[in-house]
This record gives structure tokens, sequence and C-alpha cells, in this order.
């Protein structure tokens, strides 16, 4: 008797398609867990060596000098056995990543989610306290690398109106004001699509916004969720229709905006106020702060701000969006123009 099996073929509906689901689950967990455990070694790499080069240094020459001829000549060293990974410029960032963060086992409990790529673009910025509030954003808000580069570069950290760069007595003004820790002006919105030159209504500036609702979001910050567009809000009178409003689950608020082309005036200024008491009134629960008003607008004034009823308003803001993204330094020229104009609308 023949001791040859017959051979046997699983037809495809024989096998579910969730068997297969499974197993690429298993694999792609263990691609994963692969990848960060290489990447939390390679963090932990980079992080002694840059602890070992500033200990070299603290035994010699204190003089800047020293540092910069010790970097070259370990990156000589160790470019022909270790390749480009090991080039001046990377030792430097090793040196600059322990010298921000001493504790290793504080960096591990704090950003444990973090790529070596994620800290090597960040160590860019320049100024320490910007550095870790990237860090700690990119940990806390899962961005991408992608999306870290972006907020980098369109200056996220200094948009916000009580960016802890502040002087102290400048500070003093905006640090009071808890909703200023997360609103950000300008508002830079070129993932919209718009052209320059390209001309468009109040109409067509919302229906980008919902289109690119995602990106909207993480422009505006943390804790935003989108609640309706064009939302009713009716009194025993008529009825009122507000652009966009979102409710925030940090500052636990309705947050109102009013899309605007051209210079903000005092007329908007005033309808957005009616809009937030009105909110406040019909809406607002008694597990909610209160709500917040918004008029997002192309170009802010500083009568308005000083003038207005905005002046020592804890509820209006008035931001500006910028649909085409600026040079750095015309970005940071926006940016302090804002700051001032803010500072216009709550200084006694």
């Amino acid at each position: 008797m023949s001791n040859i099996k017959p051979h046997i073929r699983i037809s495809a509906t024989a096998v579910s398609s969730t068997f297969v689901d499974d197993i690429r689950a298993i694999i792609e967990q263990g691609k994963q867990q692969a990848y960060m455990s290489v990447n939390a070694s390679m963090i932990e790499t980079y992080w002694h060596i840059g602890e070992r080069i500033v200990e070299e240094e603290q035994q010699g020459s204190k003089r800047a000098e020293y540092g910069a001829q010790i970097i070259d000549f370990l990156a000589e060293k160790l470019a022909d056995e270790y390749g480009e990974s090991y080039s001046p410029r990377y030792l430097r960032s090793f040196r600059q990543f322990y010298a921000l963060f001493p504790d290793f086992d504080i960096w591990k409990s704090r950003f444990p989610n973090l790529t070596w790529t994620h800290i090597y673009r960040t160590l860019r910025v320049g100024d320490d306290t910007a550095i870790r509030w990237y860090l700690g954003e990119a940990s806390a808000q899962m961005w991408s690398v992608r999306t870290l580069d972006r907020n980098i570069s369109t200056q996220y950290f200094e948009r916000h109106l009580s960016a802890p760069q502040l002087s102290e007595t400048e500070a003093a003004v905006v640090t009071h004001i808890k909703q200023a820790e997360l609103i950000k002006n300008p508002v830079m919105a070129e993932f919209l699509g718009f052209k320059r030159d390209q001309k468009y209504s109040e109409t067509d500036l919302e229906n980008a916004i919902i289109s690119h609702l995602q990106e909207f979001l993480m422009e505006l910050g943390k804790g935003f969720a989108f609640m309706g567009r064009q939302q009713l809000v009716r009194t025993a009178s008529q009825d009122y229709y507000i652009d966009l409003v979102f409710y925030n689950v940090i500052l636990k608020c309705y947050v109102l905006i009013d899309l605007k082309i051209g210079k903000v005036t005092h007329q908007d200024v005033g309808q957005m106020d009616m809009y937030v008491r009105m909110f406040d009134e019909l809406k607002r629960t008694e597990t909610d702060n209160p709500t917040i008003g918004i008029l997002l607008c192309s170009e802010t004034d500083e009568d308005i701000a000083r003038y207005s009823v905005l002046k020592g308003n804890e509820q209006l803001f008035a931001t500006k969006y910028k649909l085409f993204l600026p040079t750095p330094e015309e970005l940071r020229r926006e940016i302090e123009r804002q700051k001032e104009i803010y500072r216009l609308q709550q200084e006694n």
C-alpha cells in the first residue's frame, strides 16, 4: 500500500479572510515592535554619545573652540567606520540632545513614542523652551514627522498668544487668560488650496474649511471638536446662523467662528458679541465654561482691538488667517504685530 499522501489544495473560499487579516496584523505588529525597539536603542545610544562628549569637554578648556575641535576630531575617527551618521553635524545634535535632557529616564517616561527623526528635526529650532514644547506636543498629539515639520516651519509655538517666550511684563498681560494658551494668531491655512490672486467668497472659504476639516482642526490646536456649520440659533424674534461651531474639550466650552473677508470692523465684532451672548444663554449648559467667539478675518485692526467691545473681553478674539505661507521673516513680523494688537485689546 502506497504511503504517498494525496496533495490537498485549499481553495480561497475555504479560508476565511479574517484568518489572513489576523496573520497580517501579527506581522505588522511584530514589524512595528521591532522598529520601536531599534528606534529606542538608537535614541539611547545617541544620548550616551552626547553625555560622553560633554564629559570630555568639561575635562579640557572651557573655550568653545575646544568643544568644536573635539567634535571634528571624533567625527574624523568615526566616519570611516560608521559613516555619515556620525558627522560633526550629527555629533553636535547628540550633544544638544543630552544637554536638553540630562536625565534619560525622564525622557523615556515623557516621550516614549517619538523617533530620533522627531528629535533631530526639532533641535534645529534653536530656542530650548520651544524645542521642549514641540517635542511635548509631538508626543501628546501623535504628530507625524511631516506634521512636526509643517508646525515648525509655520512657527506654531510662537503663534500662540501666550507663548512662553514673552517677557515677564508681556506674559503678565496674557497668562491669566486660559483661552490664550490655545488660540493662535495668525492662523496658517495654506492647506485650503486657494491660489494667489484668486477671488473667493466667505462661502468658498467655509466650504474649503469643511473639505479640509482634519487639517483645520489640527491648525486650530488641541482639544477642538467640530460641532456643525451654519449652526442655527433661534430667538423669540429671529433665526441666526453661525458659520462654524466647535467644542474645546480642554477649555470645556463652545467656540464660535465667524468668517470674514477683509479687515475686521466694529460691526463684525458687535455681531460676534451678540452670537456669544445668545449661545451662552440658549445653548450653554451648567457644565460648560463661557463661550468663546473668534472672528477669523483676512486683516485685524489696532483701533478695533483698542476701542471696540473686544477691549478687555476674555471671550472675543479677532484672528488673522493667511492662505499662503510667507517667508520665515515675514511670518515673524506678522506674529509680533498680531501679539501687539492682542496686547492692545487686553491692557487696562
